[in-house]
């Protein structure tokens, strides 16, 4: 099969599409073909070597995956359309997943948009629910709103009650795809002060859930935007680790710091990600939300996929396919 490898850590071009043997089953697992796959942020940490529990080169990278079912375990028919969190890469023509990972896929239901559930359509609603527990009526600050995580997280926000949706973005074009989504106020972080914006925007009373994949570069800001009783779901550090945390304020004002990884759920509880991705699948399957697809490129232009989201040029998710 064609696969693509990180063959060193480095930039883009360590990306190179080779040759490989179909891989073998495992216990539990099932074989797709791929139809579709996505690029995440994580697939990029890993290629640089910054992502904790990503194997060393050479490797295949991507972490979810859409296609047709080939022999596996009992359960699933050769065959039948499914998605799927996958197992030891996605970047490659036929793919592994666990059984207990892997979900079947309605006829109405495009593969591409089948294969932004696992990781961008999961992440947002857990986000959203059982990290940020997010309450009608509440306010919420999305960080990079028109990024895949973050487009989501605004129409799942909507769907699920939230009073004011604010988002930052780092253009205006991204500003309207935002806006286009749901949100009720977007702040292009290069023009504007984010905390005075929000400030402005909420009265002075600050967000009860702020959604920060960014890190360093929003961390202070993200806490000082934050009411009282807020919470701050962090769940990635795309430009570098937050700075340490005074622990004081939080006392006062009962503010909580929260962590969030799906990688982390799929290692230590399994079981509880299958509830979420068959939610958003029936959100999805009635229109309520929509994954936002900025780009596709075929697998063998992987490099220049990966570039376009280091660039922070990309839109919502890229789709690559086979």
């Amino acid at each position: 099969m064609k696969a693509i490898f990180v063959t060193a850590h480095g930039s883009a071009d360590v990306l190179q599409l080779r040759e490989a043997p179909i891989p073998e089953l495992g216990p539990g697992q099932i074989r797709i073909r791929l139809s579709a796959t996505t690029v995440n942020f994580a697939d990029i940490q890993g290629r640089r070597g910054r992502y904790p529990t990503a194997p060393d080169p050479p490797f295949i990278p991507g972490l979810e995956a859409a296609g047709v079912i080939g022999p596996g375990v009992a359960g699933f028919d050769v065959g039948q359309r499914v998605f799927c969190h996958a197992v030891g890469g996605s970047y490659a023509e036929y793919v592994l997943a666990r059984a207990i990972e892997a979900f079947a896929l309605p006829d109405a239901v495009s593969f591409e948009n089948a294969a932004c559930i696992p990781s961008v359509g999961v992440t947002a609603f857990n986000l959203l629910t059982s990290a940020g527990r997010m309450q009608p009526g509440e306010t919420v600050l999305i960080h990079a709103a028109a990024g895949g995580v973050g487009s989501t997280a605004v129409q799942l926000a909507r769907v699920l009650g939230a009073g004011m949706i604010i988002g930052t973005v780092g253009s205006a074009e991204k500003a309207k795809v935002a806006r286009d989504l749901g949100t009720d106020a977007t702040i292009n972080y290069r023009e504007e002060n984010v905390l005075e914006r929000v400030r402005a925007l909420t009265s002075g009373l600050g967000v009860d859930v702020v959604l920060d994949a960014v890190g360093a570069d929003t961390f202070e800001t993200s806490l000082a935007c934050l009411a009282p009783f807020g919470r701050l779901v962090c769940y990635g550090q795309s430009s570098g680790p937050p700075p340490p945390v005074a622990c004081g304020p939080l006392y006062a004002e009962n503010k909580s710091i929260i962590g969030y990884s799906t990688g982390g759920n799929r290692r230590l509880r399994p079981d509880g990600l299958r509830a979420p991705a068959l939610s958003v699948l029936k959100l999805l399957q009635q229109d309520r939300w929509k994954p936002v697809i900025g780009a596709r490129f075929s697998l063998e232009n992987a490099a220049e996929a990966h570039q376009l989201i280091e660039d922070r040029e990309s839109i919502g998710k890229i789709i690559l396919t086979p």
